[in-house]
């Protein structure tokens, strides 16, 4: 059975007031542990657990004679946990290919065909009383060009090494059986000029909740400060994946880092039709608020609440910091006061590491580039980790949040949505990047009408931020 929950917090919350709460409450559960892992083969299929020769997308479920097949046995297979980093691990190639140098040496790409394939299976149970609850996997990154599947069958696949992915997997689990969770990895071609990784490196998750429910980064939070008095504005987003429409009620309530309730709303009735996702504004002021800063990172917390006739089915916690930004030809003022920037541009390895570094590692490298009188740094060139970000929220370290690649296909579009949702909420990040140095469109009107897709985007998903895009052009 799922035991492990992150809302203990209730706990706290209920201590403030009375109200009834459901039975079933959102669990997160971590799924890191445990996970079996093999190399495969980019150029030969039998040493690739047969998975270019089978019929793996005739039917559904037909994984059979492949990895992919819950019954296959991988027993003999390394047993290890994520976040997992395979080409840290590997021993250094001496090439003269640029790819492979600027990856650190590492025999990983198109030139290791026995090396850049990676294949996960993790086994797990669910508890037959949990059978009504909807259940989601979470994969923060992988690295890259990932497929999924769950019981032998196809969850989909993503080509970003830097943005994540989510599957729900609620119609295809086994209660009180084994259920196999499969992840193909393909790292043959790069995404960057730099040392880059390889594998599950960052955490993963199993999210259970009601049928109703909060979207995921279901929060939008963003205050405005005028003399000592915050207006708070909170932004819920709320899903019905039932079938049948459904009539809820959303609050949202403002604690501070202790936990002790500050202000909350009045609950907003929403009537939600089968699969209908909607969004619901509110409005909070917080009196003589605790302003974040570069000296005092202070974050209150938000907690989104969803009722269904007087209980509650969902909820969540949302840290935010209450701070304004503008940002004028005379510079960056934070709070009002003027900040100079006294950046760094930072990849996400880290030597010895790799890309799978564990969480702490990001809270001393944020500890460190401040001891070094850094005030803000650059997530070059990617959406980094949300521990990195954690860090710097919890640290005091301004942070401009950069895109991967500058396209307006819907792959790419998807990738800015999902950056700009996760990231949107953090008092940290001051501005975005939409891309880097892109010399075949920067300088062309191919380029200005992506960009243009690009910033319109961004202003409708967060109108609270400016962007900027790195460019290498000369004077």
């Amino acid at each position: 059975m799922i035991q492990k929950t992150n809302f203990h917090f209730l706990v706290v919350l209920l201590s403030l007031f009375t109200i009834t709460v459901s039975a079933q409450q959102r669990k997160k559960l971590n799924f890191d542990d445990n996970w079996k892992f093999a190399f495969g083969n980019a150029n030969d299929a039998a040493r690739d657990f047969n998975y270019s020769i089978a019929t793996i997308f005739a039917k559904t479920g037909a994984a059979v004679h492949t990895a992919i097949d819950p019954k296959f046995n991988d027993a003999d297979w390394r047993q290890l946990s994520v976040p997992h980093d395979w080409a840290v691990e590997l021993p250094f190639a001496n090439s003269t290919s640029f790819d492979v140098q600027s990856h650190g040496y590492k025999p990983v790409g198109g030139l290791y065909p026995e090396t850049s394939i990676g294949w996960y299976r993790k086994h797990f149970t669910v508890a037959r009383s949990d059978s009504g609850q909807r259940f989601q996997v979470q994969f923060d990154a992988v690295f890259r060009d990932a497929s999924f599947w769950i019981n032998g069958f196809y969850l989909g696949n993503n080509k970003s090494g830097y943005v994540g992915t989510a599957y729900d997997i609620s119609n295809y689990l086994n209660y009180d059986k084994e259920n196999v969770l499969v992840v193909r990895v393909d790292a043959t071609q790069y995404e960057g000029w730099f040392y880059e990784g390889a594998g599950i490196y960052r955490h993963v998750w199993l999210n259970e909740y009601q049928p109703v429910h909060l979207t995921e980064n279901p929060v939008f939070v963003y205050a405005t400060v005028q003399k000592e008095i915050a207006t708070v504005n909170i932004e819920t987003s709320v899903q019905n994946e039932s079938f049948l429409s459904s009539a809820v009620s959303v609050s949202a309530i403002i604690t501070d880092r202790d936990g002790r309730m500050i202000s909350r709303t009045a609950d907003q009735t929403v009537s939600l039709a089968v699969n209908e996702q909607r969004m619901i504004k509110q409005k909070l002021t917080v009196s003589r608020p605790r302003v974040w800063s570069l000296e005092d990172p202070y974050l209150y917390r938000v907690i989104p609440i969803i009722k269904m006739n007087g209980k509650i089915i969902d909820t969540d916690k949302i840290r935010f910091g209450i701070r304004t930004i503008n940002i004028t030809t005379k510079g960056l003022f934070l709070n009002g006061k003027y900040v100079k920037i006294k950046g760094t541009n930072n990849h996400q390895d880290h030597a010895g590491a790799g890309s799978a570094l564990p969480d702490y590692l990001q809270y001393y490298r944020v500890f460190l580039l401040k001891q070094m009188g850094s005030n803000a740094c650059r997530t070059s060139h990617n959406p980094p980790a949300k521990e990195f970000l954690d860090a710097c929220d919890s640290l005091g370290m301004l942070v401009l949040d950069e895109n991967r690649l500058l396209n307006s296909s819907p792959q790419y579009m998807n990738d800015l949505e999902w950056l700009i949702k996760r990231d949107r909420s953090r008092a940290c990040v001051f501005i975005w990047s939409i891309g880097n140095e892109e010399g075949w469109v920067q300088g062309n009107s191919t380029g200005r009408l992506i960009a243009q897709t690009l910033l319109a985007k961004q202003r409708e998903l967060d109108p609270t931020r400016l962007s900027t895009y790195a460019a290498d052009v000369g004077n």
